[in-house]
């Protein structure tokens, strides 16, 4: 329940004010908004269990300790990405069919390589549970943009940017301080485990010849 209730929060503060969220507002404004919910949802059910997969083969080849350095760095980086912001261009729209469909390959191909997908894959790459990170990020996916197009359509305004990218800065930066910090704990322990237990060459010695008749 912490893995899906801490990847819900963080990808959800991650995504306001983020290229896939000005894209649902957009799309919300010319198109049904049951179809724009329905093709966020499809989208990121899709490009999320990518990011898990993609996350989780990271665990089953790279040492835990080179992961969680490398999740520290991400996080920081993910922070800075946020305060900086992002631009929607105008071509992120791919009229395809039905607006389900336009809505569903517009939002996973804005999704790629976006840093809530690559947050996703990070989370799933520390997780021993797959399934709560895929689960808390599509629903912290939904809660955000889902609220920026409510918002929208009932106030007729926009959700504070400026404020929200700070606090999701805030919380990627402090998630990136607290894995590295974890990670130096967890070495120098390493260097400090006493040797006292272990047996030395004279009991090795002398135990083998106690044996020996």
């Amino acid at each position: 329940m912490t893995v899906f209730l801490t990847t819900l929060g963080l990808i959800a503060a991650a995504e306001m004010g983020d290229k896939t969220q000005l894209l649902t507002l957009a799309l919300a404004a010319r198109l049904p908004l049951r179809a724009v919910l329905g093709g966020v949802v499809v989208a990121t059910l899709l490009n999320h269990a990518l990011a898990v997969v993609v996350g989780g083969a990271a665990l089953l080849v790279v040492p835990a300790s080179v992961l969680r350095a490398a999740a520290g760095l991400s996080f920081i980086g993910f922070g800075l990405w946020t305060l900086r912001g992002d631009q929607l261009a105008g071509n992120e729209e791919r009229r395809v069919g039905p607006p389900l469909v336009t809505v569903a390959v517009s939002f996973f191909l804005a999704e790629m390589g976006d840093k809530t997908q690559l947050a996703t894959a990070v989370l799933a790459a520390q997780a021993t549970s797959l399934l709560p990170v895929w689960l808390g990020s599509v629903l912290g996916m939904i809660l955000a943009d889902g609220l920026a197009v409510a918002v929208g359509h009932l106030l007729g305004r926009r959700l504070p940017e400026r404020p929200l990218k700070i606090g999701a800065a805030a919380l990627f930066l402090l998630f990136g301080v607290l894995l590295l910090g974890a990670r130096t704990a967890s070495d120098t322990a390493a260097l400090h485990i006493p040797t006292s237990g272990r047996p030395g060459v004279g009991e090795h010695i002398q135990s083998e010849g106690g044996t020996r008749r």
